[in-house]
């Protein structure tokens, strides 16, 4: 019989999310972090997957897209949020631990779309 995988809910989050390439952010523990820009509902949401990625294959310069949307850092802040380089609050909307992929979604903040 198969083993179900085991999803758990983290409560421990990393302190600060650099760019490191085009897609790629990069942890205080100098783990890799791939994102992906979502809409839903008019709220932008990023899904970042946490993914070994050897250095070779990290672009070294940031997409358009990336360098227009994205911050090129966030940093943890009390209740469960983020604030960006550019002032902009995130709600971490979860952070799950399913067996060794770890996965975060951040919700910008409505009332920091005007910042």
């Amino acid at each position: 019989m198969a083993e179900l995988p085991s999803k758990v809910h983290l409560t421990s989050h990393p302190i600060c999310l650099r760019i490191l390439g085009n897609s790629v952010y990069q942890d205080e523990k100098q783990r890799t972090w791939l994102h992906l820009v979502m809409e839903t509902g008019g709220a932008l949401q990023v899904r970042l997957r946490q993914e070994a990625i050897p250095s070779g294959h990290i672009s070294l310069t940031t997409s358009t897209l990336t360098s227009s949307t994205m911050p090129f850092m966030w940093t943890i802040h009390p209740g469960n949020q983020y604030l960006d380089c550019m002032l902009r609050f995130w709600r971490i909307v979860h952070h799950i631990k399913e067996d060794d992929m770890e996965e975060m979604i951040l919700e910008l903040m409505e009332d920091s779309k005007d910042t």
